[in-house]
Parts: structure tokens; sequence; C-alpha cells
């Protein structure tokens, strides 16, 4: 499938901003399920001073604001070829140990309801087991846009019975790692059905299985990533792959817009009518 993305974000201060470092990771990689076919990431109102891969492979630019500024605005945007490998990403590449993905992090920390949701996902294979557990988080897990934010735990979206497709990755992680699984957040963007303008970027989980590598499992959506899917980057949990991250300096409030437009490219679909 051919996808055509556009990722918009505008800050806007009610007073100059004197300084701010910001961290992007919004560029998509050509890798087993998707081919980039031209890609640009646009900065109004700062630098884009150098660009890099880190530790976990994730194209990453570092952004300098320097003098007074009221507004910066990112743009990201490209055309992706994408194929349904039924949610298999393949063997584990890059400079990151397996056992890494192992770790905790503070948002993927399991307690009480974490390990009893592992002692009930069941299966004859581990496969089957991490589709039980995608399945029973689902059902648990309520979508409910803007109850949880960044620092939510997975724990404590259990508890609450609701959150968001971050939240959701968070606790199949968790679960996974349980489980003696090494397992990844993937941050990216998803085509979905009669909705082109969206308020975020997606997420799900990843778990490296024997023989299959890493396999993806979007439990918010109870499904597995297929050509839909679009990645961006991964790692341990949220925090390293958040799409725009940083600090600024200055008493100036914020207000933060964010639009996601993802929809299959006109050209293939007019080919295929």
């Amino acid at each position: 499938m051919r996808l055509k993305i556009t990722h918009t974000t505008e800050y806007v201060y009610d007073e100059p901003m004197p300084y701010a470092l910001q961290r992007l990771r919004l560029t998509p990689q050509t890798g087993p399920s998707q081919t980039v076919e031209d890609w640009d990431v646009s900065v109004d109102g700062a630098t884009v001073e150098v660009t890099y891969d880190d530790h976990f492979g994730n194209r990453v630019a570092l952004v300098e604001t320097e003098g007074p500024q009221q507004r910066v605005k990112v743009v990201a945007s490209g055309t992706v070829n994408t194929q349904d490998k039924a949610g298999v990403f393949g063997h584990h590449i890059g400079n990151a140990p397996l056992w890494l993905f192992l770790r905790e992090t503070p948002r993927t920390k399991p307690g009480k309801l974490v390990r009893e949701l592992v002692k009930v996902s069941v299966g004859e294979s581990e496969l089957a087991r991490l589709h039980n557990l995608m399945e029973n988080i689902h059902g648990k897990v309520e979508y409910v846009p803007g109850s949880t934010d960044i620092e939510t735990t997975a724990e404590a979206a259990l508890e609450a019975g609701r959150g968001v497709c971050q939240d959701h990755a968070h606790i199949l992680i968790s679960a996974a790692r349980q489980m003696g699984l090494p397992a990844r957040y993937v941050s990216g963007y998803l085509m979905m059905e009669a909705v082109e303008e969206q308020t975020a970027t997606h997420a799900w989980a990843e778990v490296h299985l024997q023989g299959l590598g890493w396999v993806g499992f979007d439990a918010a959506n109870n499904i597995c990533p297929d050509d839909r899917y679009v990645r961006i980057a991964s790692g341990l949990c949220y925090r390293d792959c958040a799409p725009i991250s940083g600090m600024r300096i200055g008493p100036a409030g914020e207000t933060l817009s964010v639009s996601v437009t993802v929809q299959q490219s006109q050209s293939q679909s007019q080919s295929q009518s």
C-alpha cells in the first residue's frame, strides 16, 4: 500500500521563549515491511543542528531555538510503500543487544495486575499466548483519548481500565517481559478507516520470538500490524520513541497543537479502480 503522510506539530508561546533544544524522532526508515519513497522534515522557528542514528537505530534530529520566539512549527511529510507481513518484522538488527529489551522502565514496571494478566494469558505456543495476551489487554483497557498522559504506567492503566495506544503497548511489553521475552515499544502511523485527520501518532508493541524474530501486537486494535502501519522509532518504552521531546528555558506558557493525516495515495487508488 502506498501511504501519504503529513504530521504537523505547532508550539505557540504566550511570550517570547529565549531558548529550547528538542529531539525529533519523525523520520521513518526503509525496512522489512516498508520502503520510504520520499520524506521531509521542515522546521520553522528553529534550526536543525545535527542528525544521527541512536543506539536503537532511530533517525534523530536535534533542533535548537535561540533568540526570542513565540512560534515553532514542525512538519514531517512523505510517502511510504508498505507490505502486510502479518506483524512479523523479522530478525533483530542494530547495536542494542536482545537482552536489553528485557529491562524494565518506570512505565513498564510490572505490578500485581500485570502479573495476574500473565497468568490468565495462555496458549499452546508462545505466539498463541501472546495473541491471547493482546486480546485480554484489549478487553480490559478501554481506548479513551485523554484519559492518561505520557507518564502513566502499565499498572496504572490496567487499574483504571482505560487508556490510549501508548498504554496498551506498555502493558503488553510489561507482560511479555514477565514471560521472559524481549519486548519493545514502536511508534508510528496508522491509516484508520474513514478517519484522515488524527491528533496523535500511533504506538504498538513488538515481542521477539525464536524462529520469527520481532512480531508486532497492537492491543489497542487487537490486531497485528499490517500494511496500514508505518513505523518510525522503537525502544524500551515511550521515552525512547517520543516524536518530539526536549527542554526549554523561560516562563512562557505553551499551547501545543498536533495534526496527523494518513491516507492511501490517490495514484494507487486510481490505478486499482
